[in-house]
């Protein structure tokens, strides 16, 4: 459109558009199709002109965005995920209000007027149509719901971003409740929408030329813990399709993002399983290395992000992928009705659990926050089978990470299906708390505590209950970790 070319400006012309107390939109997830400009801009400006801003993204953003806008102090308020060191500890200190939520619910909220109004979006685009349709680049996110809903909108054209995106996306917005049709996806090659984000071009405010690759994944090579909970979970799954509940190809995949939901991921290429698909959030390395190897037929999600050696291959090869992919706004992948009607296999990472299967993904010891719940609370309460992974130990092996209590518990006992560590996979299914607790003991802690959590639970089991605890030394693994520096007790068995 020729009226757009009037609008493009320079990113600190753009980011003088936003003003002390607006809430600010921004596309990415999870490192991928952010905008890379135009907050960069608002820090600079923000040194000499200070305002602070509530940002509101799909997920995490890239490498040092969250860093520079936390040191340049323009976040008053963040949501609904975060990865950086920086703005977590700013978090930590109460510096900056962060709002921990489900990456299903920040559109609904927005949409329904609990949340904003948007007063101004930033939107990593590949390209805008001669209609004004905004093509994304690497995710989706909430960059669709955000450009549709704001009150304004800033597109960053990213000419480095693969021309063969257009065409991958699939943007479909449900419709407002309480009288919401159905969300027509019934399979993950489902495509339901139109592949570009439609709007009213007159908008757009700004537009920023950029030509930046997204940040990659710091992912490491699969080492033997993980191998290990990668084989139990094969096991299971395996014994399931000889039980009759799956076949071979078994359900969708989810799989959260990060080392060890990527090696277990990779490690179903080495199973018997085939014509395998993926409903996701995240299509990180190990999706394209199932891809590759002929595993896997298909996979949906809402971004990808890669590693720097898989970025290489796959973008600059992706018309061989994009016959087999699709990546769709957060709010539908993550969507409980579709997650629900398609029954996906749902793989995430605890930071501890307890006895009983309630999962800690989000604090150390109750209070800090580590990122956020992401998605896995809306994968693991719909899931046909709800799996947590990992390790039995941390800090050289000063922490347990199976505790008698969880410190903050994110995803209850009711949304676990399977706690799986490298010493051995736990099936909590139709079990009572009891049995739940014997099951996780004699299968998920390593050597080193499993005889000081076993007398726990004795101990708690005489006093009784349904689901026995002893309240006064519930959390005394974790005091013992601040007082001594590590969970191990000496003398675990008591009179």
């Amino acid at each position: 459109m020729p009226a757009l070319l009037e609008r493009i400006v320079t990113a600190d012309e753009a980011a003088s558009l936003i003003s002390d107390g607006m809430v600010v939109g921004m596309s990415g997830f999870t490192r991928a199709g952010d905008a890379k400009a135009v907050p960069l801009a608002m820090a600079r400006r923000a040194k000499d002109h200070p305002f602070q801003v509530s940002l509101v993204t799909g997920a995490s953003l890239g490498k040092d965005v969250d860093r520079v806008l936390t040191e340049a102090h323009v976040l008053a308020r963040r949501m609904p995920f975060q990865s950086d060191p920086t703005l977590r500890a700013a978090i930590n200190r109460g510096d900056v209000m962060f709002i921990d939520q489900h990456l299903s619910e920040t559109v609904e909220h927005l949409r329904s007027g609990q949340l904003g109004p948007m007063d101004i979006a930033v939107i990593e685009a590949a390209a805008i149509t001669e209609d004004g349709g905004i093509v994304p680049t690497t995710s989706v996110g909430n960059s669709a719901s955000f450009a549709i809903l704001a009150k304004k909108l800033i597109v960053e054209i990213n000419l480095g971003q693969p021309a063969e995106l257009e065409g991958l996306h699939d943007i479909y917005i449900p419709t407002r409740r309480p009288a919401r049709e159905p969300i027509p996806v019934v399979a993950t090659d489902s495509r339901v929408g139109l592949p570009y984000v439609q709007i009213d071009p007159d908008k757009i405010v700004a537009i920023v030329i950029t030509q930046q690759a997204d940040s990659p994944a710091v992912l490491e090579a699969p080492e033997a813990d993980t191998a290990a909970i990668a084989r139990h979970l094969t096991d299971f799954l395996e014994r399931e399709v000889g039980m009759g509940r799956l076949d071979l190809s078994l359900n969708p995949l989810q799989a959260g993002i990060g080392n060890i939901a990527n090696g277990v991921l990779a490690g179903l290429r080495d199973g018997p399983f085939h014509h395998l698909r993926m409903y996701s959030e995240v299509l990180q390395d190990s999706t394209f290395d199932l891809l590759d190897s002929g595993k896997l037929l298909f996979a949906s999600g809402s971004s990808i992000t890669l590693s720097a050696d898989y970025a290489r291959r796959v973008f600059g090869n992706l018309a061989a992928y994009k016959d087999r992919l699709v990546l769709r706004p957060q709010e539908i992948s993550n969507h409980p009705e579709v997650i629900r009607r398609l029954g996906i296999i749902a793989i995430n990472t605890a930071l501890e659990v307890d006895i009983y299967g309630n999962v800690n993904s989000t604090h150390v010891n109750g209070t800090q926050m580590m990122n956020g719940i992401g998605g896995s609370g809306d994968f693991a309460r719909n899931a046909y089978l709800s799996v947590f992974v990992t390790k039995s130990l941390a800090k050289d092996g000063a922490i347990s990470s199976v505790v008698p209590m969880v410190s903050h518990v994110d995803h209850t006992e009711h949304d676990v299906d399977i706690i799986v560590t490298e010493q051995g996979l736990a099936d909590l299914r139709e079990l009572a708390p009891r049995e739940r607790a014997a099951q996780i003991i004699a299968n998920c802690v390593h050597p080193s505590y499993r005889v000081q959590l076993q007398d726990y639970l004795d101990r708690a089991t005489a006093r009784g209950g349904h689901t026995p605890h002893l309240l006064e030394e519930a959390f005394s693994w974790h005091l013992r970790r601040q007082a001594t520096g590590t969970m191990l007790d000496e003398k675990p068995s008591r009179d």
